[in-house]
């Protein structure tokens, strides 16, 4: 099953995907290419550490959304690599109808939040000044709205009284490394007990 990555910064979680898969651990996911619609985003440099190409590729003038022009050239080159799944980690634009449909069911996205709740920016900040008791991280499939595809699973990560907001994002960065690596397993056939 081959994986493209999407993302747009550090790529912390694309480094714990491309990790358990140097260790053997991804089932038969194998990670072809990276992209990135940020020039100089940290994710660019994991192609080099795990020898896998890792490419800019301009978005457009858009902050939010690819323009046209720059969609079809996503398009047009992520079909190149022959992707069974798509995966945005990390990545910070909406994809829209036409990439959808030239990816049908393909396109997973990593959100730190228990989804339905907290959608979009600031997730783990809004959650902790909320005070709800329980938050963590959900990956799910992409459509055209935003963090509202069909929920593959979800992490709980506890909020506890001592927690602060440095703490909270530490312990949901855990849960996303955790979490979006056994969910690709899994989408690529192979159970945790077979590995």
């Amino acid at each position: 099953m081959k994986i493209v990555i999407l993302g747009s910064g550090r790529g912390s979680n694309a480094e714990a995907v491309l990790t358990e898969y140097t260790n053997g651990n991804l089932g038969n996911a194998q990670p072809v290419a990276i992209f990135s619609d940020q020039q100089q985003a940290l994710i660019l440099k994991l192609g080099e550490k795990f020898d896998i190409p890792a490419v800019y590729l301009n978005p457009g003038n858009f902050k939010t959304k690819l323009s046209e022009a720059a969609e079809e050239n996503y398009i047009e080159i992520i079909s190149g690599c022959k992707p069974d799944l798509i995966v945005l980690a990390g990545y910070m634009r909406m994809v829209h109808r036409k990439f959808l449909d030239a990816f049908p069911n393909k396109i997973i996205n990593l959100h730190p939040s228990l989804l339905p709740s907290f959608k979009g920016l600031n997730s783990i900040k809004r959650a902790f000044e909320y005070g709800v008791k329980y938050t963590g991280c959900t990956v799910h499939y992409v459509n055209e709205q935003m963090d509202a595809g069909k929920i593959i699973d979800q992490k709980i990560v506890p909020i506890e009284s001592d927690d602060t907001l440095e703490s909270l994002e530490e312990k949901i960065h855990k849960a996303e490394h955790q979490l979006l690596p056994e969910v690709i397993r899994r989408l690529s056939g192979v159970s945790a007990d077979n590995l």
